[in-house]
């Protein structure tokens, strides 16, 4: 990276790091002169880095990030630059498309033109430091220097700690239920710049298109822009915010953008919590889904719960010496044993990769498995990680017997686990 490059960012994080001590001081205080440092050269580069960075498909332009680059990355944050001095800047609707979830279903996405993922990122990049002085601990998705394995030592931590007893909640279609208004009324508590307001509005109502078909946005806030998630932690962070005044006494809260669990010493606080949450969805015009939602008793192991891809359950474990005792283990749960062995079908059950050599594919899947031993590999998971890395051998011999038009499809594992040794592939258990 250039010195320029450097100093750019630097810039613009002694910014955000102003921002961030203003807010944090002084509780009270309403940022208003925000507008003009959303078009400054230094943020507006480092949002176009991050959004070009995100790769992803083109709006309903069909412009595409190569598309850009092409055409003049320097040429483009000026025209934005020039449109938002001029209050010219006009979001255009978001395209709706669908990802496949874990259970089979389809997630809807809205994904904005790339110009405006440009102008939402700088957005968010001056205005999250303010936010982030008001969140609170409970909240760990979409945040700085905040990670899902810190949830998941939380809560290990919680429910080795008498944490009997676990309500695993469910928002039902929370994105698609975000109360403008309401929203707008939590964001101007810290923000009274009109046209930074102006902006957020904009992108709350601008609408979906998708097959031809526009519709409008009353409600809700599309997954896929840049700036949703910090709206979504903005909105809820008023269930965390409520929590802690008045009901923090009843369980540890633990979420993670929408998803959350409380966890508690006894059954009578549990159902207690179980209220408060309702009570407070009430006025955040938010419910429970009922079917997902569920009280875990964790007392004796016979029961657990699903979070952050893990399963979390009391089990008796041995200890080097001999010694047993039970203990909160978290291994990866049978959605997150599916999506893995799902990444590693992509890659060598595609008919299309018969054509490549074999130390072209251990890359890939090397690269794979290194991602997913960074996340999965805890403490207990050896079990579970040793099935796939099982699994990999068996879909790298199925496609060895592919490639040679060898029958039956099992056949020569034994040269197939050499070949791969020699190659360096990688291990998820270790």
């Amino acid at each position: 990276m250039n010195a320029k490059a450097n100093n750019t960012i630097d810039k613009a994080r002694k910014l955000q790091r102003k921002l961030y001590l203003s807010a944090k001081t002084n509780k009270r205080r309403k940022f208003h002169a925000l507008y003009d440092k959303v078009y400054r050269e230094d943020i507006l580069m480092k949002a176009w880095k991050q959004v070009k960075a995100n790769k992803g498909i083109g709006g309903i332009d069909e412009i595409y990030i190569d598309d850009v680059v092409e055409y003049g990355e320097s040429k483009l944050l000026k025209e934005i630059q020039q449109e938002l001095k001029e209050n010219h800047h006009n979001p255009k609707p978001v395209k709706r498309v669908y990802i496949p979830k874990k259970d089979g279903k389809k997630r809807p996405l809205g994904i904005p033109i790339i110009k405006d993922r440009i102008v939402q990122t700088a957005t968010k990049i001056i205005i999250e430091p303010i936010f982030e002085a008001d969140f609170k601990e409970y909240s760990y998705g979409f945040r700085p220097k905040r990670n899902q394995h810190q949830a998941l030592e939380i809560i290990r931590k919680k429910c080795n700690n008498s944490g009997w007893w676990v309500l695993d909640a469910d928002i039902k279609g929370y994105f698609d239920n975000i109360n403008h208004d309401k929203l707008m009324i939590l964001v101007e508590q810290r923000i009274s710049d009109r046209r930074i307001l102006k902006l957020i509005r904009k992108w709350l109502k601008i609408g979906v298109v998708e097959r031809d078909r526009y519709e409008e946005s009353e409600i809700g806030s599309p997954q896929g822009a840049s700036i949703s998630p910090l709206l979504s932690n903005i909105y809820l962070n008023y269930f965390d915010t409520v929590w802690d005044r008045y009901y923090k006494h009843l369980g540890t809260l633990v979420k993670f953008a929408d998803d959350f669990i409380i966890i508690s010493r006894t059954k009578k606080e549990i159902y207690h919590a179980y209220n408060a949450v309702k009570k407070i969805f009430e006025r955040l015009e938010l419910e429970l889904n009922l079917e997902k939602t569920r009280f875990v008793n964790m007392w004796d192991g016979k029961e657990g719960f699903d979070f952050l891809g893990f399963h979390h359950r009391r089990s008796q474990i041995e200890s080097r010496k001999g010694q047993r005792y039970n203990t909160t283990i978290q291994i990866p749960c049978k959605k997150a044993m599916d999506n893995m062995k799902k990444k590693v079908k992509e890659v060598l059950g595609n008919r299309a990769n018969l054509k490549k050599e074999m130390y072209e594919l251990v890359k890939i899947i090397n690269r794979k498995i290194v991602g997913l031993r960074n996340y999965y590999k805890l403490k207990y998971p050896n079990k579970q990680l040793s099935k796939i890395d099982w699994y990999i051998i068996q879909r790298f011999t199925i496609w060895y017997n592919s490639k040679k038009q060898n029958r039956p499809r099992h056949r020569w594992i034994k040269e197939v686990v050499n070949k791969l040794k020699e190659m360096g592939l990688k291990k998820l258990a270790y």
